[in-house]
């Protein structure tokens, strides 16, 4: 088991394994020195030279995922980063006020269930158990729920959205919509 054979043999194969999970180049040179030199230390801890090939391609993707991490940690997010911490734009508090009474219009299920999960912020997990219904078929209720909600929106509502789907501006259709 020499080095230089066993790297010869894998370099190329290992370089394009790192191509296929990392795609800056020069990150994908530096694992793979990363990986030369863990092999060099950690070569006379094979004992089976058949194992050689995994052995290596697992050091690779270790040395992958550290890269991750590492990166990861680097790039920390700030506050001010966040979207959630950003103000809300004045159209959507005032589309906002509407929830409730657009809520409360929907068919009893419907309402208490979307008061739990989108008002109390109830999890739909939590709120599945307790109302012993399969999550699966509570999430499918959900959404049509939600759709619901939407469509008495829309039929009140035009609404305008940016390239993102955020909305920028709504009208009301018509002065009799009682819900806004």
């Amino acid at each position: 088991m020499n080095i230089q054979n066993i790297w010869t043999d894998y370099q190329s194969t290992l370089k394009s394994f790192l191509h296929s999970k990392v795609s800056n180049p020069d990150d994908v040179d530096d694992l793979l020195q990363e990986i030369l030199i863990k092999t060099h230390k950690s070569l006379q801890t094979v004992k089976d030279n058949n194992k050689i090939k995994s052995w290596l391609f697992q050091i690779a993707h270790n040395t992958i995922i550290d890269f991750y991490r590492q990166s990861s940690k680097t790039n920390a997010l700030t506050a001010d980063d966040l979207w959630y911490k950003q103000e809300a734009p004045q159209v959507t508090k005032e589309l906002s006020l509407c929830v409730l009474p657009f809520i409360k219009a929907l068919p009893a299920e419907d309402a208490e269930l979307l008061m739990a999960i989108d008002i109390e912020e109830m999890s739909q997990k939590d709120y599945a158990k307790s109302k012993n219904i399969n999550y699966s078929t509570l999430k499918s209720r959900v959404k049509k729920s939600r759709q619901e909600l939407y469509s008495l929106y829309s039929n009140c509502c035009d609404f305008s959205l940016d390239n993102q789907g955020n909305l920028k501006q709504f009208k009301q259709k018509n002065k009799s919509c009682a819900s806004c």
